[in-house]
């Protein structure tokens, strides 16, 4: 991890994070959300 600049929020994601949005995702709640990618990886890899 050091090698990559560490996890900005400290950790790495928990399973029940992941599950968490996997249970959004697949709720009515996300019907509109289409041909989205999403990185639970605790800001590990930089997006900007």
């Amino acid at each position: 991890m050091n090698s990559l600049g560490g996890i900005p929020l400290g950790r790495p994601a928990k399973p029940g994070e992941v599950a968490d949005l996997i249970t959004f995702l697949a709720s009515p709640r996300a019907a509109a959300i289409t041909g989205t990618e999403y990185v639970i990886d605790g800001g590990t890899v930089p997006t900007a």
